[in-house]
């Protein structure tokens, strides 16, 4: 039987050690390769990542359209790999709903906006099903819509519409394969924004697979997938500045699995120059990574290997200046890469 049982602070979405792999004429790829993920009520989350890094494996796995070969994976309380047949139709039909790329895949080229947000409810013989189409069309701004077929309305409101069928049956969690792929920026920043607002209205926890940089000006928490796993992941709080105007700080974290391996950022890789081994020091509050052919010292300092030359780390706190001006004074991730591209120039 389906796990239902939570509790109120339960995650909707919740994946450890989530394995997929496929077969194919005696060759097996490895799509995912043990992935954490934890998603919490409510959010709203991007999924980002090169192609073949497992993004839409995950997604197919969370609707229930795919089954994973290991690991765990509950939605909105609900243990994915013990679903029965019946059960994975109420839960396509009740739990999650799903907005496709492809237009033409989300909506039935006959019938009118409102007639296509009414299907799902009809199937599940909701009642009410009126006043439901009006709530959505009004909360995805599409009211001028909701007469028109889908050859009548521009790639914008078709997924807009979409975003309105998937909600229908009041589902809590919404996931979105690529819902900008096939619009203009100003176009994905309205279907973007409509995702968000649904969130925030409705309460539904909304997860984004995307290739759109513009997502993280829409999203609260950006999730990187590298090679089947959870990566990084940036996180955008909201803070005051000096006038009290509200802005969205970001905050990059790199993501440690349960036996403590996690992956770099790429570009800080590359702008140190880090290849097969790096050097590792603990200190009392942080850990020190440093390139092979680098000594940490005493207090942080480093020694190259061919040199000897000391040298204090980016952000050291000389005795006479103050750690905030210090902390202020380290090299950003751009500096480091133009520092490196200028040392291999």
């Amino acid at each position: 039987m389906t796990t239902t049982t939570e509790q109120a602070t339960d995650p909707d979405i919740l994946c450890h050690g989530l394995v997929r792999i496929f077969s194919t004429e005696g060759v097996e790829v490895q799509a995912l390769q043990g992935l954490d993920l934890r998603v919490e009520r409510g959010d709203v989350v991007a999924i980002v990542g090169a192609s073949g890094s497992g993004k839409s494996t995950l997604l197919n796995i969370l609707s229930g359209l795919d089954r994973p070969t290991g690991g765990s994976t509950v939605v909105a309380g609900t243990d994915i790999g013990t679903m029965s047949r019946a059960e994975r139709v109420r839960y396509q039909r009740h739990t999650v709903g799903f907005v496709w790329q492809q237009t033409s895949r989300n909506l039935l080229p006959y019938l009118t906006a409102a007639e296509n947000i009414a299907v799902p409810l009809v199937l599940a013989g909701a009642k009410a099903r009126a006043e439901r189409v009006d709530e959505l069309v009004a909360l995805l701004g599409i009211e001028h819509c909701r007469d028109r077929r889908p050859d009548q309305m521009s790639g914008g409101e078709q997924q807009r519409t979409a975003i309105a069928v998937a909600l229908a049956n009041s589902p809590r969690v919404l996931l979105a394969d690529e819902p900008t792929g096939e619009l203009d920026d100003a176009t994905s920043a309205d279907v973007l924004e409509a995702l968000r607002s649904a969130s925030e209205s409705l309460g539904v926890t909304v997860l984004i697979v995307t290739h759109d940089p513009t997502v993280s000006e829409h999203v609260r928490r950006t999730v990187q997938i590298r090679d089947g796993r959870t990566s990084t992941e940036v996180l955008r709080p909201t803070e005051r500045d000096d006038s009290g105007a509200e802005v969205h700080v970001a905050e990059e974290f790199a993501v440690l699995d349960r036996t403590g391996r996690l992956q770099l950022p790429e570009d800080f890789v590359t702008a140190l120059d880090l290849r097969d081994r790096v050097r590792l020091a603990l200190e009392t509050d942080h850990v020190g990574v440093w390139p092979d052919g680098v000594r940490p010292g005493n207090n942080g300092a480093t020694t190259t290997a061919d040199t000897g030359t000391q040298t204090d780390p980016p952000g050291t706190a000389e005795p006479d200046r103050p750690v905030e001006q210090a902390a202020s004074s380290r090299p950003s991730r751009r500096e480091l890469r133009d520092r490196k591209e200028g040392e291999d120039g």
